[in-house]
């Protein structure tokens, strides 16, 4: 039997179980040279405690679905593609590199037990039914941020092409305050990372609502280009994201932002994703890209209003990987959560070259979620009407390329020393490693003479001595 024939859904021919257990629910895609492949090297950057967290009993937001992806890419045998990192938490330091103290200081010490001492703050820090306070939110925050950083921080050292953090990509959170599920934004924290060693960052968000926390943070700036595909008719949530939204100062035209309406279809949408992209890194140039994969823009999410199936949207995210450029893959939204791990396990396929069998494997745990077809590829579209004409989308192409026309050229930096990095470590805990280095130099010193003498011992005839 066959690889491929897993891959075949009219096989009749059947196996042992032994045989099944053993045979890869996967088929590598075969990339060559000269037909502009391309194989990264791929990091998986994971938590299992995000997924323990609640926002609470009818909040949409549900962090489980972290857990139902990390099911899919085992059972499919993903993990075999790629290096796992198991990510600690993000200190309060690197929290500090965007967000402000004294919003830091509140999430440390805000409990749902305490709230009643902090109703000034509550207020003051835009607490309410979209970012409730819930048991360990401090916690939580840290450790997405912790994977996100990670995860840039193998970018940066080389040690990966694509770097994934399903579980960040909470885009909305601003400096002082959270918004639309965000506490703090771990896409900012990446960004500053990478601008360490990176004179161009490129921000892809295709999310169904607009990234506008990291448009925010580097609205001055031409050293990151922000690109937001998302559903904008001045009300839908955050209410901002019009094309003439371009930047200011010296950030002008370096951000782009495509509104869309209801109901746009896998062919329109990846068309357009296409025709604008291309100019975009043509131009720009970027040397690092951070895509945001929010699953909302999905056909059938509880909060979103597309049409899009998971091959489209998957088809985003693969012809940004065919440009060879460093790449930081990222979660966000997606509020139905059997479609948003498939979404994910799925793109994780895209990305490590490999393709998947649509039949979810029966060793999957959870397995029930995804009944009553336990497929990887249900359709998803068709629930909505597409108000996105022809005429409106060619209309939106020309004034996006209108737009773009004033880069004439990438933004050069002068980049003469490296600022210091931001490890996921304290300087006591430096100072640990450190003095355990030395201690292990010395062991292993000790040990090299040690080996020394013995083969001097051995080397020598019967009756000599070693001096």
């Amino acid at each position: 039997m066959t690889l491929a024939s897993w891959l075949d859904e009219s096989k009749t021919f059947s196996v042992d179980a032994k045989t099944a257990r053993h045979t890869p629910f996967f088929e590598p895609i075969v990339n060559t040279f000269n037909s502009g492949g391309y194989n990264p090297h791929v990091s998986y950057h994971f938590n299992p405690r995000v997924s323990a967290y609640h926002y609470g009993p009818r909040h949409p937001m549900k962090p489980f679905r972290l857990m139902l992806t990390d099911h899919l890419v085992s059972a499919y045998g993903l993990h075999q593609q790629m290096d796992l990192y198991e990510t600690k938490k993000a200190t309060q330091e690197e929290l500090l590199n965007f967000h402000s103290e004294d919003y830091i200081e509140f999430l440390k010490r805000i409990t749902p037990e305490n709230c009643s001492k902090f109703a000034d703050d509550l207020r003051k820090f835009n607490i309410g039914d979209d970012c409730p306070v819930f048991d360990g939110m401090y916690d939580y925050c840290q450790y997405y941020a912790g994977a996100s950083l990670d995860a840039s921080r193998k970018l940066i050292a080389g040690m990966s092409d694509i770097a994934i953090n399903w579980s960040g990509g909470l885009h909305h959170a601003k400096k002082y305050e959270p918004s639309g599920f965000c506490y703090v934004n771990d896409i900012v924290m990446a960004i500053l990372n990478l601008l360490r060693v990176h004179p161009r960052v490129l921000y892809i968000d295709i999310d169904i609502h607009h990234g506008d926390g990291v448009q925010e943070a580097f609205y001055l700036t031409d050293r990151v280009m922000t690109v937001s595909f998302h559903k904008y008719n001045g009300e839908f949530f955050p209410g901002t994201g019009n094309y003439d939204e371009v930047g200011v100062g010296k950030g002008k035209h370096f951000a782009l932002n495509v509104p869309l309406q209801d109901g746009i279809d896998d062919d329109s949408y990846v068309r357009l994703f296409k025709a604008v992209i291309e100019p975009v890194i043509t131009k720009f140039r970027p040397t690092a890209i951070i895509q945001q994969c929010g699953a909302d823009s999905l056909g059938g999410d509880r909060l979103g209003c597309f049409n899009l199936n998971i091959k489209a949207h998957g088809e985003c995210v693969k012809y940004v990987k065919s440009f060879g450029i460093p790449m930081l893959c990222v979660g966000g939204g997606g509020y139905t959560p059997r479609n948003v791990s498939r979404l994910w396990c799925y793109e994780t396929s895209v990305l490590t070259n490999v393709e998947l069998n649509s039949r979810l494997p029966d060793t999957l745990p959870f397995r029930s979620w995804f009944e009553p077809d336990y497929s990887l590829h249900p359709n998803l579209g068709d629930r909505y009407e597409n108000k996105n004409s022809k005429k409106y989308l060619d209309n939106l192409l020309v004034q996006l390329m209108e737009n773009l026309r004033y880069l004439d050229q990438a933004p050069s930096v002068q980049m003469q020393e490296i600022p210091p990095d931001l490890q996921n470590i304290t300087d006591d805990e430096e100072s640990r490693i450190v003095e355990k280095l030395k201690q292990e130099s010395k062991i292993d010193k000790y040990r090299d003479e040690e080996r020394y003498y013995i083969n001097k011992m051995d080397d020598c005839k019967r009756g000599e001595l070693l001096d």
